[in-house]
């Protein structure tokens, strides 16, 4: 495959994004890569992202291949968007993007020379540089990854690994990042629509479930952005990512099944312990707070003690991954 020419779709999700959707759709244009199919899918947004976006495709239409503006009448999810995203896009490779984002000017191009160069990859990512309200580079936070993750990704690793690595934790920080074959994802029947609110984590698990294995690219190659409107919410020092306390229908029906009864009943033995902590008060990352979860989730939690005992006991322990 002539991987210069490949065309590559940029689905952009939106909803409620005016405040910065211009400056997504701005680091798109400005790729340096050629051939891009751009889609913009909006859950139902109340403010003026469609007008805007309207609008700036009047004045950029002709910088790419194909673009369209998918729109509908009520709010369905994040999930629901990016498969809306999913089924029109047309190009092998998908670069998802949020609305309030930018992508760094090489993007595409890092992402597909890797790919072009390493033709078993199927999910690629990468560094991502986290910014606060503006990309003013006075704004700089922090890179995602701090460094490359070889806890989940590493040259020995596989899927099968990965998908147990999974299973124990949602361990990709850096899903802004990621690059993923289209064919893949439609393989394993796009994005899980029941799970509104948390589109990555049950697309990381059906992948590697199926044989499917993440790649990491050293590069960086987005910008994403904490401000309080975001969907997900990254101002604000939680002990406790407020999303856990939403996904434990989620983790009942795909996590537990799939766990050794002694790591299925730890898990579980923390998230009862965990909801003194679906509050304002608690759900502050402080020294107090550190210590009262610290002694409810761990030291008071017998299915700890078991874990310690067993792993030490067992020295070639079945399904590995689950006692790390």
């Amino acid at each position: 495959m002539a991987f210069n020419n490949s065309l590559v779709s940029i689905v952009v999700v939106t909803y409620n994004s005016s405040q910065f959707v211009i400056e997504m759709l701005n680091s798109i244009s400005s790729q340096t890569w050629g051939e891009i199919e751009l889609i913009i899918t909006d859950d139902s947004s109340k403010d003026n992202t469609i007008e805007l976006c309207e609008d700036w495709l009047i004045a950029n239409k002709q910088r790419f291949v194909h673009s369209q503006i998918i729109q509908v009448p009520q709010n369905t999810g994040i999930a629901a968007n990016c498969n809306r995203g999913l089924n029109a896009a047309s190009g092998d490779w998908i670069k998802y993007c949020a609305g309030d984002d930018a992508l760094m000017p090489r993007c595409i191009e890092q992402n597909m020379q890797f790919v072009g160069e390493n033709p078993d990859v199927r999910v690629l990512f990468s560094y991502a540089r986290i910014y606060s309200e503006t990309f003013d580079e006075k704004n700089f936070v922090r890179k995602i990854p701090g460094t490359t993750p070889t806890h989940i990704i590493n040259p020995e690793i596989t899927a099968h690994s990965q998908y147990r690595l999974l299973l124990m934790s949602d361990r990709i920080t850096f899903t802004p990042s990621s690059f993923i074959h289209r064919q893949s994802q439609l393989d394993v029947g796009g994005f899980n629509e029941r799970v509104k609110l948390q589109e990555d984590y049950p697309m990381w698990l059906a992948l590697t479930r199926s044989g499917v294995r993440l790649y990491f690219m050293e590069e960086e190659t987005i910008k994403y952005r904490q401000h309080e409107q975001a969907t997900n919410n990254m101002m604000i020092d939680y002990l406790i990512k407020p999303n856990y306390f939403r996904t434990e229908a989620f983790r009942r029906e795909y996590i537990y099944p799939n766990l050794p009864w002694d790591v299925r009943f730890e898990q579980r033995f923390v998230w009862y312990a965990s909801q003194m902590f679906n509050n304002q008060v608690l759900n502050r990352n402080n020294r107090f707070s550190r210590i009262v979860y610290s002694l409810f989730t761990c030291w008071l939690n017998p299915f700890k003690y078991y874990l310690y005992v067993k792993k030490r006991a067992v020295k070639e322990l079945e399904n590995k991954e689950f006692y790390l």
